[in-house]
């Protein structure tokens, strides 16, 4: 057994989830090595929990989302419904040697997937204590131009990193969000004011997905105004986006341009929601620093925000958004990246990627790798 198998899974299992005696906990993955599971399957048997597995292949995904019915993909949500509430806890881990194997499936096909495991997705978001993490592969080096070995050591430092560390800056970034009013981003390409008066804002330091270090809160739905010019890649739904702009009035994505323009249109009209922004959120995790194309290590990096159409997060930071899309695109604010400031009700909290008022500064690289 790889020691970091057992670490990752201590953490999962007695940290991230916090499994309790007599807690039934689903195990949901794609392409995990078995050792991983069974790592897994001890940490919460160790704990007093029930493990309850569910494996699947992305090939086999993609063979049915391209051919699957109205009737088959309603039956899956019910039987996903039912089986999620039997659970206390979930983690769900992700690999795949291709990230792009779904990418031909049609849009109405991805629709009507998602229409149908919609009610099963929000109550294990809001109903179960869960995690999310992918599974470092081949694919992934690929990604981040790295080599399989030495992604490899990068995912595991970054996923087993004391995540605790961050507990005393998110709180004092949470207290400062809670009292602001009006947000101000300034930057190359970047123009953007709302309102977060009202919304909670949710540090997320290890329990919800992993690697963690963010923090996120949803502007007042009709509030967005201005222009924003994201400079990370995002990949979503199987297709690679760059140089994705959008326009914002009252709230609305009323014009949207990127590599692919037509594409990016096609998501956004995937339903009323789609089109208003659903999170905003700061990212601090000190060990990751560039994009690899992967959202859940792409949203944490030092010194980044992401600024997400779709859905808002029910019972946390929630402004009443609906969608069948949550889609957390990444814009960096560091100075290797062009920089940039956030105002919050006219003072300068971040700059070039650095928080620079006392309490949320204990979220810089500086603190969290201290030792």
């Amino acid at each position: 057994m790889d020691p970091r198998y057992e670490q990752l899974a201590k953490n999962l299992v007695f940290y991230s989830m916090d499994v309790q005696p007599g807690e039934n906990v689903l195990i949901s993955t794609i392409a995990v090595p078995a050792e991983m599971i069974i790592a897994l399957m001890r940490c919460v048997r160790e704990r007093g929990g029930a493990p309850f597995l569910d494996s699947m292949d992305e090939r086999l995904r993609r063979e049915f989302l391209l051919h699957g019915t109205k009737k088959e993909m309603e039956l899956i949500g019910a039987m996903e419904l039912n089986r999620i509430r039997h659970m206390q806890c979930a983690v769900i881990i992700r690999g795949s040697d291709n990230i792009f194997e779904c990418s031909d499936v049609p849009d109405t096909q991805q629709r009507l997937y998602n229409d149908a495991v919609k009610v099963a997705f929000d109550y294990r978001v809001n109903e179960t204590r869960w995690v999310v993490l992918r599974w470092p592969n081949k694919s992934m080096a690929q990604m981040a131009q790295m080599s399989t070995e030495n992604f490899e050591e990068f995912f595991f430092r970054v996923c087993n990193l004391d995540h605790s560390r961050m507990r005393e800056g998110a709180e004092a970034l949470k207290a400062l969000m809670e009292s602001t009013d009006r947000v101000h981003i300034k930057g190359p390409g970047v123009d953007l004011q709302f309102s977060i008066k009202g919304i909670p804002a949710k540090p997320c330091i290890g329990h919800i997905n992993i690697p963690d270090g963010e923090i996120f809160t949803a502007p007042v739905k009709e509030s967005v105004e201005g222009v924003i010019a994201y400079n990370a890649p995002s990949v979503y739904r199987s297709q690679r986006f760059e140089n994705i702009r959008f326009t914002f009035e009252r709230g609305k994505i009323v014009e949207a341009t990127a590599n692919d323009t037509k594409a990016i249109n096609s998501i956004l009209d995937s339903d009323e929601g789609a089109r208003y922004i659903g999170e905003f959120a700061f990212g601090f995790n000190p060990y990751i620093l560039s994009p690899i194309g992967d959202i859940l290590m792409d949203e944490k990096i030092a010194g980044s925000f992401h600024f997400t159409p779709g859905q808002a997060y029910k019972n946390d930071a929630d402004n009443g958004n609906r969608s069948q899309i949550h889609w957390d695109i990444v814009s960096i604010q560091r100075k290797d990246y062009g920089g940039g400031e956030i105002y919050f009700d006219g003072k300068l909290i971040r700059k070039d990627g650095l928080f620079v008022v006392p309490g949320p500064d204990r979220l810089n690289p500086d603190h969290l790798l201290e030792g």
